[in-house]
């Protein structure tokens, strides 16, 4: 048996700007958006095997108070894997993020950044 993660939905406070700077960072696409549930919006934001789907409520959403590692089914990061790290992390302070946590282990190299929303990414390369 073979399972794949299709998706993860997300709550953004602007889903049209946090996809657009994931096409320009990670070179994704939009595979949908539309009106969603509880009269919100979602864009389906990826490639053409997995997405993220990012999801804004009518009324604008509160950041998690507690922090996601204090919190039961918090979300600590979303991880990417990168062919070319350094361009990457180029695209990702072009959009205005700052890099942190830096690493070279096994397996591979590695940073994060924080969106405007707070949400941590980890972008890694194998290669």
């Amino acid at each position: 048996m073979v399972t794949t993660l299709e998706h993860t939905n997300l709550t953004v406070t602007d889903a049209l700007a946090t996809a657009a700077w994931m096409a320009s960072v990670f070179g994704w696409h939009t595979r949908w958006q539309g009106p969603s549930i509880h009269n919100g919006f979602s864009v389906h934001v990826g490639s053409d095997d997995s997405y993220l789907a990012l999801y804004q409520p009518k009324t604008p959403p509160t950041p998690n108070a507690a922090g996601s590692y204090a919190t039961i089914g918090g979300l600590n990061h979303i991880a990417v894997t990168v062919s070319d790290l350094d361009a990457t992390e180029t695209r990702v302070r072009a959009q205005g993020f700052t890099t942190h946590s830096h690493a070279d282990y096994e397996p591979g190299r590695r940073f994060y950044f924080n969106d405007s929303d707070g949400v941590e990414y980890e972008v890694v390369s194998y290669s």
